[in-house]
C-alpha cells in the first residue's frame, strides 16, 4: 500500500528515499472492514483519513434519519471540522466497504512539515483543489434537480452505483430510495429512445 501513496504523492512532488522512510516510520496505514464507524456524532477526534482503497462515508443523523453528505474512495481525503477546530464532531465516518487508508494527526503533520516543508507545499495544493471541488459541488448540487444529480453523479463517479447502497445514494442525492429507484428507470426508458 506504501506504493500506491507514493504514486499519488509522486504526481505532486519528487519523494527521496528518505522522505518515503519517514513516512512508513510514521505508522499511518489502518485497514477496517465494512461497517466500521471511524468517527461517532458527538466523538472528538483529531485523525485525518485518506483513503488508499475502499469507500467510506459521512452522514449526520437528524430525527433518527441518516443524511449522508459524502463519499470518498481511492485518493480521496477526509479531516473532519473536529480535527481544527477541537469540538465534537456533528456527522459520523464510517466504512461503506472493507476500506485500507493513512490516518494522520495535525502533531504527526506538524512533524512532517517541519523535516520536510515540500509537504507542506503539497498539502495546500491539494487542499486548494479540494476546496474547488467542494464548492463546485456544493453548487452544483444547489442549483440542479434530483434526476440531474444522478446524471451528474453516473458520469462523474459511477463507480459509486455500483459500490453504495442504494438508501446512503439516494439519501447522497437528497431523496427517498423509492424516488431513486423511479428516477433510475426514467433515465433508463430515455436512453433506450
Amino acid at each position: 500500500m506504501e506504493d500506491v501513496l507514493f504514486d499519488f504523492i509522486g504526481k505532486y512532488i519528487a519523494l527521496t528515499e528518505e522522505e518515503k522512510m519517514a513516512l512508513i516510520d510514521l505508522d499511518l496505514f489502518r485497514s477496517a472492514k465494512k461497517g466500521t464507524i471511524l468517527l461517532k456524532e458527538g466523538q472528538l477526534s483529531k485523525k485525518g483519513y485518506f483513503v488508499l482503497k475502499g469507500c467510506i462515508r459521512t452522514f449526520y443523523t437528524i430525527d433518527g434519519e441518516e443524511k449522508t453528505t459524502a463519499f470518498f474512495t481511492e485518493m480521496e481525503g477526509l479531516t473532519p471540522p473536529c480535527v481544527l477546530d477541537g469540538k465534537p464532531s456533528t456527522y459520523a465516518v464510517t466504512c461503506v466497504e472493507d476500506t485500507i487508508f493513512t490516518v494522520s494527526d495535525p502533531s504527526m503533520e506538524t512533524e512532517i512539515f517541519q523535516k520536510f516543508p515540500e509537504f507542506e507545499t503539497m498539502c495546500r495544493v491539494l487542499s486548494e483543489e479540494l476546496l474547488v471541488k467542494q464548492q463546485v459541488d456544493f453548487d452544483t448540487f444547489k442549483t440542479s434537480s434530483p434526476e440531474q444529480r444522478y446524471l451528474d453523479l453516473l458520469e462523474k463517479r459511477p463507480d459509486l452505483i455500483q459500490r453504495v447502497p442504494q438508501y446512503q445514494l439516494a439519501s447522497f442525492l437528497g431523496i427517498q430510495p423509492q424516488s431513486l429507484s423511479r428516477l433510475r428507470a426514467r433515465v433508463v426508458e430515455k436512453n433506450k429512445h
